[in-house]
């Protein structure tokens, strides 16, 4: 396991270079968030195992995601405390070259358009997300939730396409080649906390779950229709949104709420999830069995805080990945390790 300290600004987020295969990014804030200032650190792995800052960017609030570029490895997007969208070229030091200031409350998450890679998106706390061209100042389209929206994407295999989830235990799917009319592009929405189906002659888990705030959520990069989210009532679940009336699975096993999950880009039915009981579990989405879970197959616990980011590494051996949390430390490890079983 490796490991990088990032003194008196605790982690938020953790991404992979689509570029580079030993460069990554983190996300900081000083202060748990409350107040202070941020950093995103871009770093890169050693090939003796250190890890070391490529370049350290200063922000005036905490960062609480970030995404590079998917059409230039020097780009990088940040989410703001203070409602901005930075970009930071990361051939140029000390600042950003480009800020958006659209949105009126925090910004929780920002991500780019994996396939048309000219567009990428913000959700706020201010009920919106919205869809920016890099070469304009504002947003070519808004899409109100009317919720504050902890997470936005593109899926990864329909770049009209756009889901959110929020405070609301909702979540939204919206198609942008839809005329916007008066559902601003909304074709579809899910409740969160809906009961799993079971197959016959099987007891279903509960009837019902009480709503809750969605945290998270990531698209299988494998399958089309089938994404994850987790939130604060600690439950991992997967929808396939061609039948958006229950979960395909839900599974148990944290002991606080899920703040992020990861489909991973090599096996299309392993995930990870990252959570405030201080632990990052490796899970198998179990679609195939007829009780409706999702099952862990293993726990890394080397944090000492909230877990707040994790992602996979698409380069090299199948299975290593990054965390960070609030105890100050981005950790790089191999999830195989951790895997009760055969990964793949």
């Amino acid at each position: 396991m490796l490991e990088f300290r990032t003194p008196q600004f605790k982690g938020f987020a953790v991404k992979y270079s689509p570029f580079i295969d030993n460069r990554l990014a983190v996300a900081t804030g000083q202060h748990y968030g409350l107040l202070g200032s941020g950093r995103v650190y871009i770093l890169r792995i050693l090939p003796d195992g250190r890890i070391e800052p490529e370049t350290l960017y200063k922000t005036p609030d905490t960062l609480y995601d970030l995404t590079f570029s998917e059409a230039h490895e020097s780009h990088l997007l940040t989410a703001s405390g203070d409602g901005s969208v930075r970009l930071f070229d990361l051939t140029v030091p000390n600042h950003p070259v480009r800020v958006w200031t659209s949105h009126s409350r925090e910004v929780y998450s920002v991500h780019w358009n994996l396939l048309s890679k000219t567009t990428f998106l913000s959700s706020s706390w201010d009920g919106r997300v919205n869809i920016h061209d890099p070469a304009r100042e504002d947003p070519i389209t808004v899409l109100p939730t009317h919720t504050c929206t902890y997470s936005a994407q593109f899926s990864p295999h329909d770049n009209g396409i756009v889901s959110a989830v929020g405070s609301d235990s909702t979540i939204r799917i919206f198609d942008l080649r839809v005329p916007a009319s008066s559902a601003n592009h909304l074709v579809m929405t899910l409740a969160n906390h809906s009961a799993p189906s079971t197959r016959p002659g099987v007891a279903p888990i509960q009837q019902a779950f009480p709503p809750h705030e969605i945290l998270t959520h990531d698209w299988n990069k494998y399958r089309p229709s089938v994404l994850a989210t987790g939130g604060v009532d600690k439950l991992l679940r997967t929808f396939d949104i061609r039948n958006p009336h229950y979960p395909l699975g839900v599974g148990s096993g944290h002991e606080y709420g899920v703040r992020k999950v990861a489909w991973s880009p090599h096996m299309a039915d392993v995930l990870l999830t990252a959570s405030y009981d201080m632990s990052v579990r490796v899970w198998r989405d179990g679609q195939a069995e007829e009780d409706g879970c999702v099952r862990g197959t293993g726990v890394m616990g080397a944090h000492t805080e909230f877990v707040t980011g994790v992602d996979w590494c698409m380069f090299g051996m199948e299975g290593w990945c990054a965390s960070t949390a609030w105890d100050e430390r981005v950790l790089v490890w191999d999830a195989k390790e951790f895997f009760k079983g055969t990964m793949g």
